[in-house]
């Protein structure tokens, strides 16, 4: 069993800052590529951030220079640092795990959200 824990949503004003955690936990072999995606309403799924095992990030061009993605290996853990946030960053946010869980089994998790809204 794996489980992927978001937290750390909320509202916020414009201009303002949030940061997104994200735990996985349960049986895992192996944590690979962690990502950030987000849905407004109305709207796909869309990526925000993504970052490997050693560290390398891609973002999308509409966060480039306001969110920074990082990761604790040893937790398990990913987080999405948002600055300067702009009513446009409402959405939903998803965190997606590429985990290994053993020598055969390797699959995405996805967590169940956490909503951020930017209004003031």
């Amino acid at each position: 069993q794996v489980q992927v824990v978001e937290s750390g949503g909320g509202l916020v004003q414009p201009g303002g800052s949030l940061t997104l955690s994200c735990a996985a936990s349960g049986t895992i072999l192996r944590v690979n590529n962690m990502g950030w995606y987000r849905q407004a309403p109305g709207s796909q799924r869309e990526l925000v951030a993504t970052i490997t095992v050693g560290g390398t990030t891609n973002y999308a061009d509409s966060v480039k220079g306001r969110f920074t993605i990082s990761r604790e290996n040893a937790k398990n853990t990913v987080y999405l640092q948002m600055n300067n946030l702009e009513p446009e960053d409402t959405a939903v946010y998803y965190c997606n795990a590429d985990i290994t869980r053993n020598f055969y089994l390797r699959q995405d998790y996805w967590g169940q959200g956490t909503q951020v809204t930017v209004s003031s």
